[in-house]
């Protein structure tokens, strides 16, 4: 498959957030459901941060690619939905979880973790039944505890916005993490950084609300084809 339009891509986005944000913005390249070439189009591009949502999938382009996480120029970040038994996986593979939902996950990698593994915890903002996370009112109790193991680094929090086309519904559920994040900071003393949201349909949005790390994949390599 040919990524010759991903730094034309590339550019949209990085002129998107330019106008939209006055911090930084990291860019996740999600390559779920593309092979390694569209890693290494992604790195040429000038891409680093490379998502993927499954450990499986992840593990099989790592082994392709002759890469860890420790490969020089990649950093991995898990992005989808961790199984409890495939935490054994994670450790030493990906340079950030985004996707850690519960406190028993964040124990059973912890336990895994022989270094520090650096995570997000992941909130389910719009209470949608279908997505994973801890919801908003469990959010601070969860990262209280999950501070206090001793092999996760928690660095901020991760949501996910309803499949939807309307900018304000976006835009409520992303400012409704940044708000709770800002509480926590006030209330607990406790300040993540990181706010992971935000992903091809509405990364704008996402940014506009106070997004430092946007996970795309169709936004910068196309449609995926069907198989």
């Amino acid at each position: 498959m040919s990524f010759a339009a991903l730094p034309g891509r590339l550019a949209q986005v990085r002129a998107v957030v330019a106008r939209l944000a006055a911090h930084p913005v990291t860019i996740v390249a999600v390559t779920k459901g593309f092979g390694t070439d569209a890693v290494r189009a992604a790195l040429d591009a000038g891409i680093a941060d490379i998502g993927e949502n499954r450990v499986q999938e992840a593990v099989k382009k790592q082994e392709e690619l002759g890469a860890g996480s420790r490969e020089p120029g990649i950093r991995w970040h898990l992005i989808g939905h961790l199984q409890r038994n495939k935490a054994k996986l994670v450790p030493g593979r990906f340079a950030l979880v985004h996707s850690l939902d519960s406190l028993e996950l964040a124990q059973e990698l912890d336990r895994r973790s022989t270094a520090p593994q650096r995570v997000l915890l992941q909130v389910n903002v719009a209470g949608e039944e279908q997505k994973s996370g801890c919801t908003p009112a469990e959010a601070p109790a969860v990262v209280r505890q999950i501070a206090a193991l001793p092999q996760l680094r928690l660095e901020g929090l991760m949501t996910l916005a309803p499949f939807t086309d309307d900018e304000a519904v976006q835009r409520r559920t992303f400012r409704d993490l940044r708000v709770l994040r800002d509480r926590m900071k006030e209330e607990d003393g406790v300040w993540l950084q990181t706010l992971s949201m935000g992903m091809s349909g509405d990364y704008a949005s996402a940014v506009a609300e106070g997004a430092t790390v946007i996970r795309l994949g169709t936004a910068l390599f196309g449609p995926r084809e069907s198989v």
